[in-house]
């Protein structure tokens, strides 16, 4: 089962597996759009609903979970840490739950912001989140251990960094600089736009996940960095340049806590990635045919302001 298969990483998961049941409450980042040409079951549900869960686990004979449900934009979670708090760290415990009762293996997809800001993060250095999201998100993991260790839950911890490509929300920076650019609209960047992230395309992140799920080791953390880190500003100069168009920037005010630099190292695991141009390459390919994908969202709160502070 694929909870937040609908959704922009957990719908290219979905791609590598045979014919999951997606169970995803379709919020505004979920869409059954992100699910076309991928044969599965849908199950419209919500993690923070354990007889949802139960029943779902029940009625398929699931044994294997992998958790993709989560909210994760920063700003929102500065803006709004409950929603973070009851998904990110409540529906998590209730996925540990129906594991321990219904002897099931939970993956559980994480981020390197856990770290925050330390060089060359190794999955055994300690955890040191700035914002209200990955707060969240390294409380889950926190969770997950100490199921492993109390009740021997079977899981694993899967961190990439960041991830782009086909069907992220256009609130995040990459396919937001595309649509902005194609529409001729000033992008906002934060400070100097000198904060630095390591990319990776979403189908090499799938793929890496799709091998975890069945030689990951209980109680295991695996980070997943991209190993390709520029600064913002690099980034959007970059996506400019491979669109022939010059990108209209906006410097606006930083946000409250911004990391400077995301650096995590994989001690573990050995994969190939796309190379961040071809991958960039890539993207903007298809937001530039999927115009039908991205128009209802140009009016989401966050892809419109300029800042949120």
């Amino acid at each position: 089962m694929v909870t937040g298969g609908a959704g922009f990483i957990g719908s290219s998961f979905s791609r590598e597996v045979k014919k999951p049941v997606i169970f995803d409450l379709l919020t505004y980042a979920g869409r059954l759009e992100n699910l076309i040409g991928v044969d599965h079951i849908f199950v419209k549900g919500d993690i923070r609903n354990y007889s949802q869960l139960e029943d779902t686990v029940k009625k398929y004979d699931i044994k294997i979970i992998v958790n993709f449900s989560a909210e994760t934009h920063v700003d929102r979670s500065i803006n709004n840490a409950h929603i973070f708090l009851d998904t990110n760290v409540y529906g998590v415990v209730n996925l540990l739950e129906i594991c321990r009762r219904y002897d099931t293996r939970l993956v559980q997809i994480s981020t390197d912001e856990v770290y925050g800001e330390q060089e060359n993060a190794t999955e055994d250095f300690p955890l040191r989140p700035s914002s209200p999201y990955s707060a969240s998100k390294a409380s889950a993991d926190m969770f997950i251990l100490a199921y492993v260790r109390t009740y021997g839950v079977d899981a694993i911890i899967i961190r990439p960094s960041n991830n782009y490509g086909p069907r992220q929300h256009i609130e995040k920076l990459i396919p937001k600089t595309i649509v902005r650019t194609l529409l001729g609209l000033e992008i906002p960047i934060y400070g100097k736009g000198d904060q630095e992230r390591d990319w990776i395309y979403v189908e090499d992140t799938a793929k890496v996940i799709a091998q975890l799920v069945e030689t990951g080791k209980k109680g295991e953390i695996y980070n997943v960095p991209g190993g390709q880190r520029t600064t913002n500003i690099k980034l959007v100069e970059m996506i400019g340049e491979l669109m022939g168009r010059e990108p209209k920037i906006k410097f606006v005010k930083d946000r409250p806590g911004h990391d400077k630099k995301y650096s995590m190292v994989s001690t573990k695991l050995s994969y190939k990635v796309t190379p961040l141009k071809e991958g960039l390459s890539k993207t903007i390919k298809w937001y530039l045919e999927n115009e039908w994908w991205w128009r209802p969202l140009l009016n989401d709160e966050y892809f419109l302001r300029e800042t949120s502070w």
